[in-house]
């Protein structure tokens, strides 16, 4: 049986958020904007999903835009807020390890005549608020920083950034806290943002769902135009069982989280010793402030790749990165933000660890990972050095 060590890329849905699910696949059908008794049923179900997803974030109901996940709800920040503020000034500013939904979107921006900075990050991935702050001008609109970097697990100084940001008067904030949602407290009081993302397939939700909390008051334009659905902040049919499986999900992962994340860092620690045992391994991203368990190595000399499907022929499930750029042939822009080479990161290597991942699991790991790993790089030595499979001085 394969041990699963990607839950950065998804997670297995809750056994309770599919219960809760499953009326609204079946008889409880209705469109929650038909005012028949279907689609009362369906309203009340979907308008109590934004009741507890609100509660959990320390927000109110009428904050949360349901969308059809992470991506969709970075859009929706990064474009909505752009040109909602257009009129003010046309400064984005972000950093260099954003995921690839507020990269691609502020890229795309920047064909309207939006200028976007990208902020550097140092060698752990981690932004320097001194740096962010000479990046903003008077033409400023809007920042985004993630919370917690999807590949590497680094996590971001976000309330030190919110507080400077306060004093300036029309910059919003937008924080993508897809990856950190399931292991750190996301209440919108403290993180200090105004805007912020969630994605439920990361917190053992359901996929094809996610959310943006934006704080009231907050000037958004919508992306998708039709009907009035999320106060016309998102027009579309909702998907009822999404939200209702999103929003238990939530309140579970929250319930679970401070024991889940104290058990996972023990587990990665010990996975990241066995690991970094082995010649040529080295930890990428910051070495404490990080998620609980995300371990991320770079494997020099190896291809990530080849470790990854070896990984999987000997009964692991693990990564080279974002799964949203798995089989490209560019190396990731994360470890070369963060100053690797192109060559020294294609062997980047993650192994990520969720609440079902076992102490059984993680021993068996700590066993093969590593002789995986020596083995493939021991290969890509041996062709390095007879690349035409002809024995030296023979």
């Amino acid at each position: 049986m394969t041990i699963y060590l990607d839950h950065a890329a998804t997670t297995p849905l809750r056994p309770e958020a599919l219960e809760a699910m499953l009326p609204f696949l079946g008889g409880t059908f209705g469109n929650p904007s038909s005012a028949h008794s279907y689609g009362r049923a369906a309203r009340n179900a979907l308008d109590e999903a934004h009741e507890r997803l609100a509660s959990a974030l320390g927000g109110a109901a009428r904050e949360i835009v349901i969308t059809s996940g992470g991506t969709e709800a970075n859009n929706l920040a990064i474009k909505g807020a752009a040109w909602a503020g257009k009129a003010h000034g046309h400064r984005l500013v972000a950093t260099a390890v954003e995921h690839h939904a507020v990269g691609h979107a502020l890229r795309h921006l920047e064909k309207f005549g939006f200028d976007v900075v990208t902020v550097p990050v140092d060698r752990h991935g981690r932004v320097d608020p001194d740096q962010l702050d000479a990046a903003l001008d008077d033409r400023t609109t809007l920042v985004s920083v993630m919370l917690a970097n999807n590949e590497v697990g680094t996590l971001q100084p976000v309330r030190e950034i919110a507080d400077r940001l306060r004093a300036r008067r029309g910059v919003l904030f937008h924080v993508d806290a897809v990856q950190a949602a399931p292991w750190l407290d996301l209440d919108v009081g403290t993180l200090g943002a105004d805007l912020v993302t969630i994605s439920a397939h990361k917190f053992e939700g359901p996929k094809g769902v996610g959310a943006l909390w934006v704080r009231r008051g907050t000037q958004l334009l919508a992306q998708l135009h039709g009907g009035s659905q999320e106060r016309h902040r998102r027009a579309g049919t909702e998907n009822v069982a999404g939200a209702v499986g999103m929003a238990v999900a939530y309140e579970r992962a929250c319930a679970d989280r401070s024991m889940a994340a104290t058990r996972l860092r023990a587990l990665r620690l010990r996975l990241a010793a066995a690991c970094l045992a082995v010649d040529g391994v080295e930890l990428t991203g910051h070495p404490t402030e990080r998620l609980p368990g995300l371990l991320s190595l770079l494997v020099r000399g190896a291809d990530g790749t080849a470790i990854s499907v070896a990984l999987d022929l000997d009964g692991i499930a693990a990564s080279t990165g974002s799964a949203c750029t798995t089989g490209s042939a560019e190396p990731s822009h994360v470890l070369t933000a963060m100053g690797y080479t192109d060559v020294e990161a294609l062997g980047a290597l993650r192994l990520s660890l969720g609440r079902a991942t076992t102490d059984a699991e993680v021993d068996e790991a700590c066993l093969v990972v590593p002789r995986v790993i020596a083995a493939v790089r021991d290969g890509s030595a041996a062709q390095a050095a007879d690349p035409l499979g002809v024995r030296l001085g023979a």
